[in-house]
């Protein structure tokens, strides 16, 4: 079977993402990119069953191979894995602090310095459009400018990275900086972080951690 290898992580990714809790049942969805385009997770099949087999393979033009129809949201993966291509992976997840906010139309401001692991000092929130519409697909790519994170309006999030592994660690960073700011909202108004401060993180991400591992170079 042809990119067996990734055809494998992007399961075990899913099956991560239910478990850790950041997704729920079949929402959500992950592709990587390979040589032919990119690979995609097959639309509505519960995470665990699905196998290597069911993934889809999508072709720069939109088309697919296999036996499985791909995602419905397979747009605003193409769109980001065309217009961005030190993209290799991307997440898109339900988790329940972070569409909170999306119901509310909130982005995720600098409450925390991990906001720079997202590639600025705020995650913004795409307006409103229908699922697997192109109209997602745009509004997605422009919330994603400079970024590396953003959330949809009363939808969810999506992360991108370099690779899988970095893409499901942002994700989880994501949710993570989205409940604490949730949770610093029923007490009061969180102080916000300087622009000047968030761009002094972000250069000290770059080589904080391990030789080739900088931390906010999700992508």
């Amino acid at each position: 079977m042809k990119y067996e290898t990734e055809r494998r992580d992007i399961v075990k990714a899913c099956l991560y993402m239910n478990r850790r809790g950041i997704n729920q049942g079949t929402s959500g969805n992950i592709s990587v990119r390979v040589n032919e385009g990119f690979l995609l997770t097959p639309s509505g099949m519960a995470y665990d069953e699905m196998k290597a087999s069911d993934i889809v393979l999508m072709r720069p033009d939109g088309s697919h191979v296999g036996k499985r129809k791909p995602s419905s949201e397979w747009r605003f993966h193409h769109a980001l894995m065309t217009s961005r291509a030190e993209i290799s992976a991307v997440v898109h997840t339900h988790s329940m602090f972070a569409t909170t906010l999306s119901c509310l139309g909130l982005e995720s401001p600098a409450m925390h310095y991990m906001i720079a692991a997202a590639g600025g000092g705020n995650i913004r929130c795409a307006p409103y459009a229908t699922y697997g519409t192109q109209e997602t697909a745009d509004n997605a790519v422009k919330a994603l400018q400079d970024r590396n994170a953003c959330l949809l309006a009363n939808h969810g999030m999506i992360v991108v990275g370099r690779n899988l592994k970095k893409a499901m660690w942002l994700a989880v960073e994501v949710e993570t900086l989205a409940a604490q700011y949730w949770r610093a909202l029923q007490v009061g108004k969180p102080n916000i972080l300087p622009k000047a401060e968030v761009r002094r993180v972000m250069d000290k991400f770059k080589t904080y951690g391990q030789v080739g591992e900088p931390v906010a170079a999700c992508c």
